[in-house]
């Protein structure tokens, strides 16, 4: 039987952050969803005391990411996930206002397995996060490298 998938929900904005979660959990996903306002905390958490990732090892997890954070960039926080060999294979949603396509093609490149804009009306925010909850009710997640 494998592990229980923790989500990582990085998001500085405690509204989309209780939006999100609300609609996950409305979508019949009972999973742990651990919350981080910034990336250096979320980073200090996935990488552990000793900035390896070992902490995480055999444990499935999936983040869930946005890229306009105050202290470290999104972008960066995804490059160090998918460079680090114990979390490298841990999925990662990016959810975010940007929709610039160099900012989508970017992520790609650097490894993030869905891209969704936030949706600016609330309805279709909580809609589109529903969605999502339905979405991780259903992928199968790799525990992190042994």
């Amino acid at each position: 039987m494998s592990n229980p998938v923790s989500i990582i929900m990085i998001e500085d904005d405690e509204g989309h952050a209780r939006l999100i979660e609300r609609n996950i959990r409305r979508s019949g996903v009972n999973n742990d969803i651990i919350p981080f306002t910034s990336g250096t905390a979320a980073l200090n958490y996935l990488f552990g005391k000793d900035g390896t990732g070992l902490d995480h090892k055999g444990s499935a997890l999936l983040i869930l990411l946005d890229l306009n954070l105050p202290d470290t960039s999104g972008i960066d926080i995804l490059k160090r996930v998918k460079e680090n060999q114990y979390l490298k294979t841990t999925p990662v949603v990016v959810l975010t206002t940007t929709d610039d396509s160099q900012e989508i093609k970017r992520c790609y490149e650097l490894g993030c397995n869905v891209y969704i804009t936030k949706p600016v009306n609330y309805e279709s925010f909580a809609n589109a996060i529903r969605q999502l909850g339905l979405f991780f009710s259903v992928i199968q997640v790799p525990p992190a490298a042994t």
